[in-house]
């Protein structure tokens, strides 16, 4: 008998937690725009990890929650026993170590693999041993995933060159942005209530995202106000000491992970994206969406692509644009320079609009439906498999 010409497929995503993230947000976006396709599509979660929710998915995606403790044996191990159970056309993953569960995981398996790198691995891991054994891993294990969805040209290049994955298996698609979400979210009252001017950033309080450099340029920046960096992590110590010691006690704010950044956001003067190294900046897209002018730096990778739809490497000094200002990673005096040019009254208010106009070509609808597109293609090679199988095994009983 012959397979159904358009069987009921089965879709999984993977990703390590839904625990506060740029990565794990836009995954719940993702899931959100996945609608349309529930009528072809059972569409599953499996998180790794037993963590804290900071977002929500609809009622419709089935969660599987494992609990393999951050670790990449048991990561593997328990996302095989899943999908040697579910049996899924498709797999789909976000972050380093999910991926690399995912690919091994799916090893033999009649899935097709599919991964999304959200980082530029050469600029994200460290020098380190942890740094050079997680570039190792990646190098070994990515270029063996059916298709990879690189989030910037830039991602996909570096993948391409330093981490042997062929060019034809890499699609890029940038992130998705929920303007409607974030226009509602928005209107809401703060969690954070700062009086007068403020500057916003926002992510992780990591080495990569550059802080202390962004408290640096405030500093001297001479601007009125104050400054608001959203978000948590390992680098708050050392955050709160230069605060003190630059006498910033009471005009830069370390609030911590806030539900709903949208409302903070929407307020500020200006967002600043001081990073060393990004995949796609999602937090600059949305302050964007928000109507805010821009400063950032010309890390790898995303910035120069959103801000001036060009390339990082034809980028030089400090560039004013329509949106804002991007400027070289780690300078501090640019970085000053770029908040006075973008922070000017005069100015700003143009430049936001500028932004908003941009950001609108990040839409939820379009984005979903290129990721949507990549998984139709990879489902479809199953079946053609499964027909040439079948037709073997005919001719193979005549």
């Amino acid at each position: 008998m012959m397979p159904s010409a358009n069987p009921r497929k089965k879709a999984i995503f993977v990703i390590n937690s839904l625990a506060g993230g740029g990565a794990e947000r836009i995954m719940t976006t993702l899931l959100r725009g996945s609608a349309p396709w529930r009528d072809r599509f059972d569409i599953s979660l499996i998180l790794l990890d037993r963590e804290p929710e900071a977002y929500s998915v609809p009622d419709w995606v089935d969660i599987v929650q494992l609990d393999s403790r951050g670790g990449l044996l048991s990561g593997v191990l328990s996302l095989r026993r899943v999908l040697v159970q579910a049996h899924p056309d498709v797999t789909l993953s976000f972050l380093t170590r999910a991926n690399i569960c995912n690919i091994v995981a799916t090893w033999g398996l009649r899935a097709r693999c599919i991964i999304s790198e959200r980082v530029n691995s050469s600029a994200h891991f460290s020098g380190r041993l942890g740094g050079m054994i997680s570039k190792w891993l990646v190098r070994v294990s990515y270029p063996r995933a059916d298709h990879v969805i690189a989030v910037s040209s830039g991602v996909a290049h570096d993948l391409a060159r330093n981490f042997a994955v062929q060019r034809r298996k890499i699609s890029v698609i940038a992130n998705p942005v929920d303007h409607q979400l974030i226009k509602r979210l928005s209107a809401e009252a703060p969690e954070v209530p700062v009086e007068g001017e403020f500057i916003v950033a926002s992510g992780r309080l990591v080495p990569n995202k550059n802080f202390p450099m962004l408290i640096e340029a405030f500093a001297g920046s001479g601007l009125p106000g104050s400054l608001v960096i959203l978000g948590e992590g390992p680098e708050r110590p050392r955050l709160e000491e230069q605060i003190a010691r630059l006498g910033l006690g009471e005009r830069v704010l370390l609030p911590g992970f806030v539900q709903n950044p949208f409302a903070v956001i929407k307020r500020a003067t200006l967002f600043a994206l001081p990073s060393n190294a990004e995949g796609f900046p999602n937090g600059l897209v949305e302050a964007m969406a928000c109507g805010l002018p821009v400063v950032a730096t010309n890390c790898a990778s995303g910035p120069s692509e959103i801000m001036l739809n060009t390339a990082r490497e034809a980028v030089r000094g400090l560039v004013p644009c329509e949106v804002g200002a991007i400027v070289p990673t780690n300078e501090t005096s640019a970085f000053t320079a770029a908040l006075r040019l973008v922070h000017d009254p005069d100015t700003r208010a143009l430049k936001g609009a500028a932004a908003a106009a941009s950001a609108s070509k990040f839409n939820i609808g379009q984005t979903t439906k290129l990721y949507w597109d990549i998984i139709d293609r990879m489902s479809a090679r199953n079946n053609n498999r499964a027909v040439l199988a079948h037709g073997h095994e005919s001719a193979m009983s005549r």
